[in-house]
């Protein structure tokens, strides 16, 4: 029994790194659509389109994200900010909004 329980949570710590990878390769996606948008002007576009592809939505549900149609219109949006996710997901930004939201 005791290696049934110390099984089930190795495999359990197992998709959780796992799901942990989808997601940094999620946020790779955003940035390079990010960088698209700004050279470009098509980010929001590449993201939708990625997102739709086969292997987008296979990346997003190892993820643990739902693909549906609006989870693309929110990576659209997001891309659309033009904020990148290393400063999206800081404190100081996280900050800022509240501040901006407060006044």
């Amino acid at each position: 029994m005791r290696d049934f329980v110390d099984g089930t949570a190795f495999n359990h710590e197992q998709g959780n790194r796992s799901r942990k990878l989808f997601a940094a390769v999620v946020l790779a996606a955003l940035d390079d659509a990010i960088a698209d948008d700004k050279k470009y002007g098509n980010g929001p576009e590449q993201i939708a389109r990625w997102a739709r592809s086969r292997d987008g939505r296979e990346v997003l549900s190892c993820a643990g994200i739902d693909p549906n149609e609006r989870v693309v219109k929110g990576l659209m949006e997001f891309v659309g900010k033009g904020v990148r996710t290393s400063v999206a997901l800081s404190r100081e930004e996280s900050e800022r909004r509240q501040q901006a939201e407060a006044a």
